[in-house]
């Protein structure tokens, strides 16, 4: 008994170091202030404002309730041992050991020290040069990614989907929301290349194809990232709604180049023009602030053009024939379990990159 209650004091000690360097306090603190402002009535005369507003609690509220939880647990574990008797100490061990377990899951936070990590995140995916065979492995790339976030508990948002003639897709833009959420997916910016034997090809070549995967921090007000006015170019174009082409067209399409770096940004997802250009406003952000962490430049003003790096960065290796490996060429992380990584356990690649 004395040996359990040692190890539950030792377990809530180390707890309460890592409940204090992650601030869950304050947070707990600033939870309680947001559901008193978003409770007033008056909040709602500004829908912006009351919205941002309730998904700062919701995505606060995500993050502090497994903490909250697990600090009540083990204030009741450790009552309990104290209470009970010598025959039920085996099942408060197995209790025990299973809140430890969640505990090294929850302490994976502190990982994300970057100054971006705590960030929503854009998930962006493109086919690379190949036509179907390219399009098709963007499509799988897709899949994979969105099990993931599905299993994580992330919540995803479509900006934009393109699909591809015969398979898969062209582009998919996705916003995705949660704890950490950029400092999660970080890992996954690059290049990433499929070996197989070909679906599409009568003969059943062997077939390499690349998809590129970009992971942009979700970056909403200007103040964060100074970007001058006179640095932009900003074009407004037709885009088509649903019913098929020069159905229901509207000129509400926008799109945005950084002219120092070439950076690009079309948004064309049938809202308003104004929702459209605050939209590629945030992805543009987005992505020059990648590309500063790239180029290890100290404002976006020193962002050199043609530097990041993108296709030039292959990532990780799928290779589904004449073997199966996935394998990362950063950490070298491999695996033989083809199906499930594509069907989106990825977690290991993450975790190798975070610890590395």
């Amino acid at each position: 008994m004395n040996d359990v209650l040692r190890q539950v004091a030792e377990f809530e000690e180390e707890f309460l170091k890592t409940y204090e360097k992650l601030a869950i306090l304050k947070k707990v603190a600033r939870v309680a202030e947001l559901e008193a402002e978003v409770a007033e009535p008056e909040i709602w005369h500004d829908v912006a404002v009351a919205t941002e507003k309730n998904q700062e609690l919701a995505k606060l509220s995500d993050e502090v309730q497994p903490w909250e939880l697990l600090k009540t647990q083990i204030a009741d574990i450790r009552e309990l041992l104290e209470l009970t008797d010598e025959g039920l100490v085996s099942e408060l061990e197995e209790q025990l050991a299973a809140m430890e377990a969640n505990f090294a899951e929850l302490k994976k936070a502190l990982r994300f020290t970057g100054a971006y990590d705590s960030k929503d995140a854009v998930l962006r995916i493109t086919a690379g040069v190949g036509g179907t065979e390219a399009m098709d492995w963007a499509g799988m790339l897709e899949r994979m990614y969105l099990r993931f976030l599905e299993r994580k508990g992330f919540k995803v948002a479509t900006i934009e989907r393109t699909t591809g003639e015969e398979a898969g897709i062209k582009t998919a833009v996705y916003e995705v929301s949660g704890a950490n959420a950029y400092g999660t997916l970080k890992s996954e910016h690059g290049a990433h290349r499929l070996v197989r034997l070909s679906p599409f090809n009568a003969n059943n070549l062997r077939q390499t194809s690349f998809a590129l995967v970009e992971i942009l921090p979700v970056i909403k007000a200007d103040a964060e990232v100074e970007i001058n006015d006179k640095d932009l170019r900003i074009d407004v174009y037709r885009s088509g709604g649903h019913g098929g082409q020069s159905v229901n067209t509207t000129d509400s399409a926008v799109r945005i180049t950084h002219l120092p770096t070439g950076t690009v940004v079309a948004i064309q997802n049938e809202r308003s023009q104004i929702q459209n250009r605050e939209k590629a406003m945030e992805i543009l952000r987005g992505k020059l602030v990648q590309m500063q962490l790239e180029q290890h430049a100290a404002t976006i003003g020193e962002l050199r053009a043609g530097e990041s790096a993108g296709w030039g960065q292959q990532i990780r290796n799928y290779v589904l024939q004449p073997y199966r490996l996935v394998k990362d060429t950063r950490t070298g992380f491999e695996t033989a379990d083809t199906d499930g990584v594509l069907d989106g356990k990825i977690d290991e690649f993450i975790d190798a990159f975070l610890e590395g």
